[in-house]
């Protein structure tokens, strides 16, 4: 139980009585919680919407194959009838050369889907962002290209494009190898790869480039992290049918394990904040002890305990915490939230700086300074800066920064108990 006295000296030690403001103290903690939800906030942008767009778009949540592929309209059937699974689609692909009008070529992965895909995988439709026309697979002569990939070979809307298996070229160069499309949709899913080298075709289509690519049916879950349960579950009804289940923690294995290093070193790189304040606050709350001798063996005189009176340094610290922390995660959910209004208005400072510079040197004839972007078009594959908050990260960002200048006081009100009133108070 906490004793009121204790509170009173505590709040009396941090807003009035100490020699040294907890000003910085609070600011620095204030300032580590805030880039560090900032940073972790454009971060998980970036990073989720590179994941989605593989899950959602590549490599699916589960992949059905090496299955009778005169079943599969049943094997949908039972998929989607296990609970946790809300689509199932089936698709082929292959590798080929695409050719535009001006002969330029780009080596393209081809997927073929069926005229219904986005109407069963509607978390497709939602990666999908059509720059020029839609989804229109519904010949066996339509194609739909990716931005880069479109720009690469100098097409649009309504123009041809050649593909050429590279297995038929490979074998025999055969006719069933070459076949002309008309573009009857551009996307842009966010992700370079994809945009460069994607197009969709229509299943039926692929049969005239490459009888060889094998049908498989790609599943997406309600929670792609019950994978593992789904895997099971679904094991037992497919039992008698062929085919192998595989998980997206199979594909692209080394990409995510490289994103989750990558987030690891960050949150130690920007954490590094929360111990030099720690360390501040921990010399800081030693000189506060030092200072305070003849105080501390006061209170000791008049009946307060050793843990009493070490309680008083460490609610300060607390204190300290609790306001830089819960300052930091106010402006920093802010700045995460508005995160391109933020850049925007950081662009136009220094932008109206380098305005003035370039005034200046228009006069004495000095080359003049290029505008400055954060993250440029020209340079960055991105049309705006991403931003994703995630709860619980946020949580352990507000209790590390809390936690640090708590741990800090209570190490240095450890000498605390080693003062003793009849030293302190012998010659007062």
């Amino acid at each position: 139980m906490i004793k009121t006295w204790v509170v009173f000296v505590a709040l009396r030690c941090v807003f009035k009585g100490r020699s040294n403001s907890p000003v910085l103290a609070v600011l620095g903690i204030a300032v580590g919680v805030l880039a560090l939800i900032v940073i972790i906030a454009v971060m998980n942008g970036f990073q989720l919407g590179f994941i989605e767009s593989i899950l959602e778009i590549s490599s699916y949540h589960l992949r059905l194959e090496s299955f009778d592929h005169d079943k599969v309209d049943e094997l949908q059937q039972i998929m989607l009838s296990i609970p946790g699974i809300k689509s199932a689609v089936p698709f082929k692909e292959f590798q080929a050369i695409a050719r535009g009008w001006r002969s330029s070529q780009q080596a393209v992965l081809v997927r073929g889907l069926n005229e219904d895909a986005l109407v069963l995988d509607r978390s497709m439709e939602n990666e999908l962002d059509f720059e020029a026309g839609y989804f229109d697979i519904s010949s066996n002569e339509h194609i739909l290209l990716g931005t880069e990939l479109a720009r690469r070979l100098g097409v649009g809307l309504g123009d041809e494009v050649s593909l050429f298996s590279i297995t038929g070229i490979l074998s025999a160069e055969d006719e069933g190898s070459f076949k002309e499309f008309i573009v009857t949709g551009i996307f842009r899913t966010g992700y370079y790869e994809y945009d460069i080298s994607w197009a969709f075709i229509n299943m039926e289509g692929v049969s005239f480039l490459d009888n060889e690519s094998d049908l498989k049916l790609g599943i997406k879950l309600v929670n792609r992290f019950q994978d593992r349960n789904t895997i099971e579950a679904a094991n037992r009804k497919l039992s008698g049918y062929e085919g192998t289940l595989t998980s997206w923690r199979d594909y692209n294995r080394s990409f995510f394990g490289a994103l989750r290093t990558e987030k690891l070193f960050m949150f130690i790189l920007v954490g590094l904040i929360f111990i030099v304040v720690g360390l501040n606050i921990f010399q800081a709350q030693r000189r506060s002890v030092l200072q305070r001798r003849e105080e501390i063996g006061l209170l000791r005189a008049v009946g307060g305990g050793q843990r009493a009176v070490q309680f008083v340094f460490i609610f300060d610290g607390a204190i300290i915490g609790l306001t830089g922390a819960c300052i930091g995660l106010f402006f920093g959910l802010i700045i995460a939230s508005n995160i391109q209004q933020f850049f925007t208005i950081v662009e136009s400072l220094i932008n109206s700086f380098i305005g003035v510079i370039n005034i200046i040197a228009n006069v004495f004839g000095i080359g003049l300074v290029n505008e400055f972007a954060v993250f440029s078009p020209a340079v960055f594959y991105i049309k705006e800066i991403p931003s994703r908050i995630i709860p619980l990260e946020i949580a352990v960002i507000f209790m590390f920064g809390f936690m640090s200048s708590l741990a800090a006081a209570w190490f240095a009100s450890r000498k605390v108990i080693k003062i003793q009133p009849a030293e302190v108070l012998r010659y007062e």
